[in-house]
């Protein structure tokens, strides 16, 4: 008996959209997404060029049921959608607009370069900070401790400890499209005294407790 599906598990009449990406809700939804087997076999299904529900079925190893169920819940989300043909593709650009919206914050007039800093500290900030992303350090030791100090300031709070992957995690946000690693970048967090590391633990010290450092 054909495990084919009807190729409208996911209507692109639908009305309904997907959450804003720049709505937390949307981000914390992703997690809880993909913690369901049957959806990760079937993106995974999608993403290797399975155009229908009944190749995903076929690909994934997945009943009529469960597909439908997975392609709904991934059509929901907006990670899966109809592609020009109707065929089902992964929305690449859904989850740009999710990297993007987890950049860290701008600040609320949407200009990462915090005005109270003074005009020099902003024209540093604006010229090696574009969209909450770092585009180079600065090559001058006072221009690079004015954005290592922005980017720890931004990213950890004080005493607070994180695990190597968790500050690995938060940085790579500010490297997207950059000319600096987050490995690069962690290292210097770390030589300017912005985060201190011990076991592989991290935490960035109180302003009161970084004496001699940047």
């Amino acid at each position: 008996m054909s495990n084919d599906l009807p190729d409208a598990s996911i209507d692109p009449s639908d009305p309904s959209d997907p959450s804003d990406p720049s709505d937390p809700s949307a981000l914390a939804a992703l997690p809880g997404l993909f913690s369901e087997e049957s959806r990760v076999r079937a993106f995974a299904a999608v993403a290797l060029g399975a155009g229908g529900s009944a190749e995903v079925a076929r690909m994934a190893g997945l009943s009529a049921k469960e597909t439908a169920g997975a392609l709904r819940r991934l059509g929901e989300q907006g990670v899966v959608v109809p592609g020009d043909g109707g065929e089902l593709v992964v929305a690449h650009d859904r989850f740009r607009e999710l990297a993007r919206a987890a950049r860290p914050a701008a600040d609320p007039a949407g200009d990462p370069v915090p005005a109270a800093d003074g005009d020099r500290t902003g024209m540093i900030l604006r010229t090696f900070v574009k969209d909450g992303r770092l585009v180079r350090l600065p090559a001058r030791w006072t221009r690079k401790k004015v954005v290592l100090r922005h980017i720890a300031e931004r990213t950890f709070a004080p005493g607070v400890e994180y695990p190597e992957r968790t500050v690995d995690r938060k940085l790579r946000a500010w490297c997207e499209d950059g000319e600096v690693d987050h490995v690069t970048l962690r290292r210097h967090l770390v030589d300017f005294g912005h985060l201190r590391r011990s076991g592989g633990i991290y935490a960035r010290p109180a302003e009161s407790d970084r004496v001699g450092t940047a």
